[in-house]
């Protein structure tokens, strides 16, 4: 243990002397293999996950994990994934199977984690958000018409005056609600866009929610096209670049029929290359339009990232407030705005 952690953190000397000690790790794969599979061997899971964060960043291991076996010998989690992703254009096509392999696991795993309550809590929100508040006598739903009509109450009569009759939505599977998933591919975003993209691969699987996706950093790729296969939609992004949010959100605001029934959700950290006052003018259009607009931070388990804060105060002041997102809160959040109710905001103070 003491050996693996001296490989990579010299020590606890300095980090600029730490990286120079450990230059042989970085230099020879073979070594660091045998480093990885000693870390896995050594260490919980979840520590050999945050040594290998550290490892690629301290000993610059990017290139080596463009070799298959060294693919095969690290802990796959989101944050590798974000690593080869950055790495897509400069793999062979060699390490590309096993990269894609790598990058279907953690996928899966995501998708048994994240899908069952995606679902579960949307399905409610639709069936809620679709009630109507005209039926017909065989439509009405009587519990929640009763509640909503007690203050009609007339205790002379013994009974209640519906002014306010509830129905139940219908069981259609029409679209009921369009969801715009607009996702800053720039570097600092990687988790985020690996979990938008899983989301976006279980919201893309229900019949009554209708889904894009768009990915963005100055240039924008509408991936939608791929939401039956996530992996394909990671493999399509390009992390790294400039942002130019303006250009993005007006690409969004061309593909929405119908503003009423319509979730634009905007993953970013708001740093914008684009032009400020045309990307809030935007989201003020949109808002007005009916649209509900949601702007992530981050969609990932880390918190708020480093963010642009004149930007997000900004966006606050038009009723569309910006904050970081965690996966297992991402479905309240969707159910919220579905329903076009508060949005469950998490406290971000601590991340400060």
């Amino acid at each position: 243990m003491d050996g693996a952690l001296a490989s990579l953190y010299g020590g606890g000397e300095k980090k600029g002397r730490g990286r120079e000690r450990s230059a042989g790790l970085g230099a020879s794969a073979p070594s660091v293999a045998r480093w990885l599979g000693d870390i896995r061997t050594y260490f919980p899971s979840s520590v050999v996950q945050v040594m290998q964060r550290d490892a690629i960043d301290r000993l610059g291991l990017s290139a080596l994990l463009l070799e298959p076996e060294m693919l095969e010998a690290v802990e796959a989690d989101v944050h590798l994934v974000g690593t080869l992703l950055s790495l897509n254009k400069a793999m062979p096509e060699t390490t590309k199977e096993t990269a894609r392999a790598v990058v279907r696991k953690v996928v899966e795993d995501l998708e048994k984690r994240l899908a069952t309550r995606t679902r579960a809590t949307l399905t409610g929100a639709l069936d809620r958000s679709a009630r109507v508040s005209r039926p017909r006598h065989h439509d009405i739903d009587w519990n929640r018409t009763i509640a909503a009509n007690l203050k009609n109450y007339l205790p002379e009569y013994r009974t209640i005056v519906p002014e306010r009759l509830i129905g139940y939505g219908r069981a259609a599977q029409s679209v009921k609600k369009d969801v715009i998933l607009c996702i800053d591919q720039s570097g600092s975003m990687a988790a985020s866009v690996v979990y938008a993209s899983v989301f976006g691969a279980v919201l893309a699987s229900m019949r009554s929610i209708s889904t894009r996706l768009v990915v963005f950093d100055t240039n924008i790729v509408d991936l939608t096209d791929q939401l039956d296969d996530p992996v394909d939609v990671l493999f399509g992004t390009q992390l790294g670049g400039g942002t130019d949010i303006n250009r993005a959100l007006a690409y969004c605001q061309s593909q929405i029929t119908r503003p009423a029934d319509t979730v634009v959700v905007l993953i970013s950290d708001l740093y914008e290359g684009g032009i400020r006052n045309e990307m809030l003018k935007r989201v003020a259009a949109m808002k007005a339009s009916g649209v509900q607009f949601v702007t992530l931070l981050a969609l990932s388990d880390e918190g708020a990232p480093a963010y642009d804060r004149e930007h997000a105060a900004a966006l606050g002041a038009l009723d569309a407030p910006a904050f970081a997102c965690t996966p297992d809160l991402f479905p309240d959040v969707m159910a919220a705005a579905i329903e076009r109710r508060p949005l469950p905001i998490p406290d971000m103070h601590t991340h400060r």
